[in-house]
């Protein structure tokens, strides 16, 4: 179910939820930076299917997911389907990073797991980048580094197979929640994928019957990481290796 933002997301006056420290992205900047940003970060819990700004919002706000959260970037087609064009975890963030002031959104950004976000007032991010140069490009390097997944996604979404992608989008969302159940149905699978539900299903059977994974109420759980990426396309890697060139440190390990 799609919900949009509220205030009572929050929360509350108490200061518990999310730190700095729990969003990648922040946490590797310098801390000159942090303490910028930290005094204007508003912590909030957001449910799966929130939508956080949908296309031709002006952005208020700059969103950092930590933790589990993922959010994608939805284009919303003539027929009103909404297809993925980025996933956003820890690594990353949503909204106006380094647009100067409340551009309108061309995409929905939609959360898909569930869990802790950070978030600071536009304006409050434009004044903080004012006053400090590596502020502004660091986060000009990540806006590059969410280009090169857009990119990519583009050249896989033309060249590899469903089985490839729905494996790839999987290997996606353990790298950044580290977590081998992902709760989301096959059907929002597809829509993400911008499929149809049966070639989702035909997927997801075969990779049951080699045991890869098993299908639970409103989730999937992966049996066989190593058999999944194996069916995977190297797109994710490319991501990562990119990620790993230009901010050093950032996308999710195991390490």
């Amino acid at each position: 179910m799609i919900r949009r933002l509220s205030v009572g997301n929050g929360y509350g006056a108490s200061g518990t939820g999310p730190d700095i420290g729990d969003s990648n992205l922040l946490k590797a900047l310098k801390a000159a930076d942090r303490a910028l940003l930290e005094p204007h970060l508003e912590r909030l819990s957001v449910d799966a299917g929130t939508v956080l700004v949908e296309a031709g919002d002006n952005v208020k706000y700059a969103y950092f997911p930590c933790g589990p959260t993922l959010v994608s970037f939805m284009v919303l087609l003539d027929d009103a389907r909404g297809v993925e064009t980025a996933l956003v975890g820890r690594e990353g963030a949503v909204g106006g990073i380094v647009s100067q002031g409340r551009l309108p959104a061309y995409a929905r950004a939609m959360v898909q797991f569930s869990g802790p976000m950070l978030r600071i007032d536009a304006l409050q991010l434009e004044a903080a980048k004012a006053q400090s140069a590596t502020l502004r490009h660091f986060f000009a390097r990540y806006a590059d580094c969410l280009l090169a997944q857009v990119f990519q996604g583009v050249a896989c979404n033309a060249t590899h197979s469903i089985e490839q992608r729905t494996a790839k989008w999987l290997c996606a969302a353990i790298d950044r929640t580290g977590d081998h159940e992902v709760p989301l149905t096959q059907e929002q699978l597809a829509g993400m994928l911008g499929v149809g539900r049966s070639y989702v299903g035909r997927v997801i059977g075969a990779m049951k019957r080699r045991g890869t994974l098993e299908t639970l109420r409103g989730r999937l759980r992966i049996k066989g990481l190593e058999e999944l990426e194996g069916l995977s396309c190297g797109c994710n890697n490319l991501v990562r290796a990119h990620f790993d060139e230009v901010l050093a440190g950032v996308y999710p390990s195991d390490d």
